[in-house]
């Protein structure tokens, strides 16, 4: 309890500094949520695009059903395919008449004869949808192979792009956070540099004369961890509808209150490590 009291008399004492070791804590933890909600975004989003079908195969009128069923057996034997669906002339109606029920004229004038049966296959990596497509285009029942190979490769490399921008503004600000926590902490050591002495030549044990600095990096930690993760998260609410409306059909939004939390916890356990270190340091030379 003594220690504590220690602790929040050295912060009240130099309220700017205290303000400056939070702000940047608490931009260092608003980078650290906004970048792990951009990394589980787009992480969703291409796991979605990838369950989607990413080659369609459209066969020829003369292509029977055995011939259909001898290339989907061709196909499952390479090992690449996750998943694959025959979408019949039937059903290909069926989806027509779907998608255009609100024009009559449309639906009059198609049948089932005139559509093509087709094949939609997903792989298991990204990587390996270019072989299926050449297989398929290969198939002389064949007519017409469409690959969207766009989507999930600008995906990835955008997400790819994302994670070492990302990481390199946190390393950065992390390392500002403890030279700046470093600096506070130190000051405050450097005037009470005769009270330590006192307390050495006292018996005072090296943890028992650094506990107050470290309990007040751990405060810095966690009072900007706090206020960054609130900020995000508030953001994120904000967010959220004008993202549902434009991710429409992506089941990313809203986000869980368990992924909030565990995130929290997460960047709580981080800060503390981060104060104890930055703190640990800046006692560390005076104790020598």
């Amino acid at each position: 309890m003594k220690t504590i009291k220690t602790t929040w008399k050295q912060i009240r004492r130099t309220p700017y500094q205290a303000l400056t070791a939070v702000f940047i804590m608490m931009l260092t933890f608003l980078s650290i949520s906004v970048f792990s909600f951009i990394v589980f975004g787009s992480s969703i989003v291409i796991k979605y695009f990838e369950s989607k079908p990413q080659v369609t195969a459209f066969f020829k009128d003369e292509a029977k059903q055995e011939n259909i069923n001898q290339l989907e057996n061709s196909l499952e034997q390479t090992g690449k395919i996750s998943h694959m669906r025959f979408v019949s002339k039937k059903e290909a109606l069926q989806i027509y008449k779907e998608q255009n029920k609100a024009d009559p004229l449309l639906l009059d004038l198609v049948t089932a004869d005139i559509l093509p049966a087709s094949l939609e296959i997903s792989t298991s990596k990204i990587d390996d949808l270019g072989a299926v497509s050449d297989a398929l285009k290969g198939s002389p029942y064949v007519s017409e192979v469409v690959y969207q190979k766009d989507i999930v490769a600008t995906l990835s490399h955008w997400t790819n792009a994302i994670r070492i921008i990302g990481t390199s503004i946190i390393i950065v600000l992390t390392l500002v956070s403890i030279f700046i926590m470093m600096m506070v902490i130190g000051f405050k050591v450097s005037q009470k540099r005769d009270e330590i002495e006192i307390m050495r030549l006292l018996s005072a044990t090296n943890w028992y004369i650094r506990w107050p600095f470290m309990l007040e990096g751990i405060f810095y930690g966690i009072v900007g961890t706090l206020v960054g993760w609130l900020f995000a998260s508030i953001g994120l609410l904000y967010a959220t509808p004008y993202l549902q409306s434009f991710l429409k059909g992506i089941p990313l939004l809203p986000v869980s209150p368990l992924f909030l939390l565990l995130l929290l916890l997460a960047e709580l356990l981080i800060a503390i490590a981060l104060g104890v270190l930055a703190s640990f340091l800046a006692v560390l030379r005076y104790l020598k």
